[in-house]
This record gives structure tokens, C-alpha cells and sequence, in this order.
């Protein structure tokens, strides 16, 4: 039991449910941002009461089946839509959408983050100049299995009033992936077809 007289158990489901609201309906992206928001809001301070990343993003799936109003799956849809537009573009490099499009544990203000596979970056910029693709440098830091932390590059786009992160990893990082936040294991990555498969599941 806590001090506040629920167990344990039920603690935990109410601060992932509020870690969940914050998530879906402020935009947090940072799961452990969302956690120690809950966790104040509720006057909890034992870390051990805190929700795995995991049980956060299952309930911002129950919360986005039984709150959205059509907008969530539409902007998931669209992202979607774009994500296989670029990844056609970027064929040649054997893209792969991941991250919360994938999953469908969006926030608010959840970008779409693709992964592709090169040893010359440059080309990856041949290819969005030929399509007239405007373009900035990115870098954002993965974690690897081992401990390891790896500054990856990247780049960033607008399309259609939506972010849109591909980040280039060596072409053996196809069969590497970065660890993923929520829990630990290797991220989730789905390629062309599979995407396709989501949006005709849709």
C-alpha cells in the first residue's frame, strides 16, 4: 500500500493513464517527462511507484481507441500516406517507417521518423534535391544494444505542414536496430509493403 492508501497496482495504472493524457493530449513526447508529471500531480515520489515506458504506451492506445473522435486516426492515416510517398522516393536506400506512426502511440505532436540505409549520405541529398525536397541537417542520438550511445544523421523536411525526421544509418544498421525507448528491445521498423498493409487495414 501507499501513503496515500492504494495499492500499489492501482497506483501504477493511474499514473500511466495520466502519463497517457499528458502524452496524447499535451504533446509530450518524452515518456519519462509524462511519468514525473503524473507523478507530481498525484504527490507520489517513489520511483518505484512509476508505470514502465511500456504500460504508458499501452494506454495511450486504450485512451486513443476510446476518446478519439476521428481526428487521431486521420492524422495517423495521412502521416502514414506520407511515409510511403517518401519511402518510394527513397527506394534506393531501403527506407523503413518507425517510431509512433508505426506503432500508433501518437502524441499531439508526433513526428514521422523514417530509417535509411547508406554509407554516402550525400546521395540521400542527391535524391531529395532532384525532388525538389527541402531539407535541413538533423542529428539525434540512439541507443544500441550494449550500452552504447551513437550520434546518428540525419535529415529534416516539411510535407504537408507535417515533421518528417530521416535519419541515415550505415547500410549494415538494416540489420541493427536502435534500442527503442518505450522498452528496451530493439526499435520496431516496418518497410513499404508493410506500411502499405497498415493503411489498407485502416
Amino acid at each position: 500500500m501507499t501513503k496515500r492508501g492504494i495499492p500499489t497496482s492501482g497506483l501504477r495504472e493511474q499514473l500511466a493513464d495520466e502519463a497517457a493524457r499528458l502524452i496524447r493530449d499535451h504533446g509530450i513526447k518524452d515518456y519519462g517527462l509524462a511519468k514525473r508529471k503524473a507523478a507530481a500531480r498525484f504527490g507520489v515520489s517513489s520511483a518505484g511507484a512509476l508505470p514502465s515506458n511500456s504500460e504508458v504506451e499501452a494506454c495511450v492506445l486504450e485512451r486513443q481507441r476510446l476518446f478519439d473522435d476521428g481526428d487521431d486516426a486521420l492524422r495517423l492515416a495521412e502521416l502514414r500516406r506520407i511515409a510511403v510517398e517518401l519511402m518510394a522516393v527513397l527506394d534506393t536506400f531501403e527506407p523503413r517507417l518507425a517510431g509512433p506512426v508505426l506503432t500508433g502511440a501518437m502524441s499531439a505532436s508526433a513526428n514521422l521518423e523514417l530509417h535509411v540505409f547508406t554509407d554516402a549520405a550525400e546521395e540521400v541529398i542527391a535524391v531529395l534535391q532532384e525532388r525538389g525536397i527541402r531539407f535541413r541537417n538533423y542529428q539525434r542520438r540512439y541507443r544500441f544494444n550494449g550500452g552504447s550511445d551513437v550520434i546518428v544523421p540525419g535529415f529534416r523536411c516539411l510535407v504537408r505542414g507535417e515533421h518528417v525526421f530521416a535519419m541515415t544509418f550505415p547500410e549494415k544498421g538494416l540489420r541493427q536496430a536502435p534500442m527503442s525507448p518505450i522498452d528496451g528491445r530493439p526499435m520496431r521498423r516496418a518497410d513499404h509493403a508493410k506500411v502499405l498493409a497498415l493503411i489498407g487495414a485502416s
